[in-house]
């Protein structure tokens, strides 16, 4: 099992729509992320939805249209000029196929145009696994962000530099 479950899974990336609103609360209620920030259904659904209706929110579907994961990303999010991650979230059972490095790849290709681009996200301190991806994929830890977004969390805000 250990060694199937290394492999890289099939999938697609498209901009979500409200079709995909369900599937993308479940998988975020279920998350670390989630149960710290969004543990209200109708505080989860208000942000995705919003984010459908601002075209910032995308989902990783296997080959039968089934949602494994979203990402979403403001494109102008740091200072009005960096592209900044605000959640990328991968349901449970299949998290260690590569989906979430897919959808930073994502991310990275299709976030900015510059060829000098800088990105940006911020990661908790009780995530240690998503900063291990985030480390892994060449972002390094620029600040601590006290009590960011809630108090007793310490929040890391990150950053990778294009090429």
């Amino acid at each position: 099992m250990c060694e199937e479950r290394k492999r890289k899974m099939d999938i697609h990336i498209q901009l979500a729509d409200m079709k995909n609103i369900d599937s993308c609360i479940d998988i975020l209620q279920k998350s670390d992320l989630g149960k710290a920030y969004f543990s209200d259904h109708q505080k989860a659904a208000n942000m995705l939805t919003y984010a459908v209706g601002q075209e910032n929110i995308y989902v990783a579907l296997d080959e039968n249209e089934k949602c494994l994961g979203f990402i979403y990303y403001m494109t102008n999010g740091v200072f009005g000029s960096y592209p900044y991650l605000h959640i990328v979230a991968v349901k449970e059972e299949y998290r260690n196929y590569g989906i979430g490095k897919q959808l930073m790849k994502f991310f990275e290709d299709n976030a900015t145009d510059s060829s000098s681009a800088k990105y940006f996200l911020t990661v908790d301190d009780f995530n240690p696994r998503a900063k291990k991806l985030y480390d892994n994929l060449g972002y390094k830890c620029v600040g601590e962000l006290t009590d960011f977004y809630k108090e007793g969390i310490n929040c890391y805000l990150m950053m990778k530099r294009r090429g």
